[in-house]
């Protein structure tokens, strides 16, 4: 994942003792640095990061906790200098309420023994130790966020450990995910596909666990976007699909016309609603314009969810949510449910019709036409791709009997032969194996469908959940 753009507010503050600085020259300033080090590279990230300075008397706690109240931020680093008293610490939490990553990190990765001990002056022995004691502060912290009921979590390493800093981007990775979600919109556009009982969802738990604001959409707006879509709108979409999509020679100008049209009419529902992801689905008597609209969205749904506003199809909502999800952390995410399973090569197949991300794509996504949308009514374009080959993180958002949790899974996308039926369509291996993926997976309790991002991801969406304060569930 690169930069992040976006509003994300990283709260930094660092912890010492006060008494220490008359003590051991130099020490204060010292600390002061590697804290603007941590600045420094946390800003690397995009971010914005309001620093509160070096906390060392419960005054100064007040001051750094009102200071970042005010900056109204999203997650606080807490960093270790030094040693410091747990009193300088708790006033920041109690005032913020917002989950605090500890910094445990060391200016290097160990001391210089024979250095130190060649000092020779116990002062000056003391004062260098003090440089490298982070770690003594740590379990007292913990110790009183416990009894506090306080939301924190520990990185441990030095300050050029780049394993440290990979955490640490993930935390910053995570925040600003959970940031795009409580400012995510959510349309609905039609009703769920009848019967899918497993698809069924509660709005109001989708908004109370991810901050998500819900959007319920109406045919009729749809429609009177695409009545009102103009020739050179039609033209340049037309335009659009050639360059995004391989458009098969057996598609009909007609076809391709008819969802140029809806996808124009797309664009401007989003763009009216400020939409970053969308659910949709809908049946209606057999002829009917809306059923006009509807066998041609699949072109246009798929350019949105491969420029940042996925889609799901089948009005399923949750999936809308882990695509999002997805997405936010530029691993794609594309709309999925198990297919088939091949034995003889310990694989599980995985695809959908309807839209896809195609910046995920292992080759140019084709256009083709269908003759029949199995189990929905209607014939149309549909899209054929698959998904990179490589790491790949299977992701589900599930609605238990015990409230909502993720359920995550790593795998790998693996060349060989799929089906071309005019939908997407992939071969994914996991560490555990075919069978045993199957049952883990299903026994969680899903809906059958889940989105499929690249790269190995579930550390990431494990810091999520935790942000979210909900439950995550990793299967391999």
């Amino acid at each position: 994942m690169g930069l992040i753009e976006g509003s994300t507010k990283i709260g930094l503050f660092g912890i010492g003792l006060d008494t220490y600085w008359e003590q051991f020259d130099g020490l204060l300033d010292r600390l002061i640095g590697y804290q603007k080090i941590i600045k420094e590279r946390m800003e690397e990230r995009g971010v914005t990061v309001f620093d509160a300075g070096l906390v060392d008397s419960p005054k100064k706690a007040q001051e750094a906790g009102k200071f970042l109240k005010k900056s109204d931020v999203d997650i606080v680093f807490l960093y270790v200098s030094t040693y410091a008293l747990s009193s300088t610490v708790l006033p920041v939490a109690q005032k913020l309420k917002v989950p605090i990553i500890i910094l445990n990190l060391q200016p290097v990765s160990a001391i210089d023994y024979h250095a130190f001990n060649e000092l020779g002056d116990l002062g000056k022995m003391t004062g260098e130790w003090l440089a490298h004691c982070q770690a003594c502060s740590v379990p007292e912290i913990a110790n009183v966020f416990n009894r506090s009921a306080i939301q924190y979590e520990i990185v441990t390493g030095y300050l050029d450990d780049e394993k440290a800093w990979c955490e640490i981007n993930q935390w910053i990775d995570a925040t600003h995910v959970a940031e795009v979600m409580r400012s995510n919109r959510l349309g609905i556009l039609g009703h769920y596909y009848n019967g899918m009982l497993d698809v069924y969802t509660d709005l109001t738990q989708q908004s109370s666990a991810f901050g998500t604001h819900i959007e319920l959409l109406e045919m009729c707006e749809l429609k009177k976007y695409r009545d009102e879509a103009n020739e050179s709108e039609v033209k340049l979409k037309i335009e659009e699909f050639h360059k995004t999509f391989d458009v098969s020679e057996s598609c009909e100008a007609s076809e391709v016309l008819r969802a140029a049209k809806t996808s124009v009419a797309l664009d401007k529902l989003v763009e009216k609603h400020q939409l970053g992801s969308m659910a949709y689905y809908y049946e209606g008597i057999d002829g009917n314009e809306y059923e006009d609209i509807v066998t041609s969205v699949i072109a246009g749904n798929t350019l949105l969810t491969g420029k940042n506003v996925p889609v799901a199809g089948e009005c399923e909502v949750k999936n809308a949510q882990a695509m999002k999800i997805m997405d936010s952390f530029g691993a794609g995410g594309t709309f999925s449910e198990f297919y088939a399973m091949d034995f003889n090569d310990d694989i599980v197949m995985l695809g959908h019709d309807g839209p896809a991300h195609f910046a995920i794509a292992e080759s140019q996504v084709q256009l083709v036409p269908l003759p029949v949308y199995h189990g929905k009514p209607g014939k149309g374009l549909s899209i054929q791709m698959s998904v990179k080959h490589g790491k790949v993180t299977v992701l589900s958002v599930v609605e238990g009997s015990d409230g909502i949790f993720l359920l995550v899974a790593e795998g790998e996308s693996v060349p060989g032969p799929v089906l071309h039926i005019g939908n997407t369509n992939s071969r994914y291996r996991f560490t555990i194996g075919a069978r045993n993926f199957m049952d883990q997976w299903s026994k969680q309790g899903p809906a059958h469908h889940c989105a499929i991002g690249v790269g190995h991801i579930a550390d990431k969406i494990e810091k999520l959940a935790f942000l979210l304060n909900i439950d995550v569930v990793q299967i391999c």
